[in-house]
């Protein structure tokens, strides 16, 4: 299978005044914004808002993967990863529970695919395991984002996930799991009305796809 070719486009990083516009967005809908100079300072700030004994949700990110978090939260013993828990269940009560135990975590750890400077949020998915929790499920969310994924309107932010990310990761998917990956559902979040229920990490890096 031949390799994709990234969007250029849509692995720059962010201009200091682009960033500053997306913050200012952000916070007026709801969802504070708090910009990091690295990956790892990324992740020890959320695993920094993470509270002790919280029910922990990672969603499959290469975000995550990159800087270490999917790690650290899969062997933690601080707080409880839900990924684990499901893994410690037989096949018949992982069915029946599995749903249940990703929509409603106490926190949501993640990443997004587009962050408009009009501060909405874009996240795409093949499962829709993510967007339950991101939508209501979860008490608290953390998304770790790098700069490289805002965009200026929603329009842009939909070119840049299927232009960008779903090439990337439907070749992700075929190699893990020998199947495809599509966009079959979608979340744009336009605002919190839950005062700090996100926070979402800006990264002046390029992380994930």
């Amino acid at each position: 299978m031949p390799a994709v070719t990234p969007v250029q486009e849509f692995r720059q990083i962010a201009s200091d005044e682009q960033l500053t516009r997306t913050v200012e967005a952000l916070e007026a809908h709801g969802i504070h914004a708090e910009v990091v100079a690295t990956g790892a300072e990324a992740k020890e700030r959320a695993l920094e808002l993470i509270p002790d004994g919280a029910r922990v949700f990672n969603s499959v990110s290469r975000t995550l993967e990159a800087i270490g978090l999917e790690a650290e939260v899969l062997a933690a013993s601080r707080f409880q990863p839900v990924r684990e828990r499901l893994r410690a269940l037989d096949p018949e009560a992982r069915k029946s529970q599995a749903r249940l135990l990703m929509a409603g975590p106490d926190v949501l750890v993640g990443s997004v695919q587009a962050v408009t400077e009009h501060g909405q949020v874009l996240v795409a998915s093949a499962t829709g395991s993510q967007l339950a929790p991101a939508a209501f499920g979860a008490a608290r969310i953390i998304w770790i984002v790098g700069t490289q994924k805002l965009v200026r309107t929603v329009e842009e932010g939909l070119r840049r996930i299927e232009e960008h990310c779903l090439p990337l990761e439907d070749q992700r998917t075929r190699q893990v799991y020998g199947q495809g990956s599509a966009i079959n559902k979608l979340l744009i979040v336009n605002g919190e009305h839950l005062p700090g229920r996100i926070t979402m990490l800006l990264v002046r890096q390029p992380l994930g796809v």
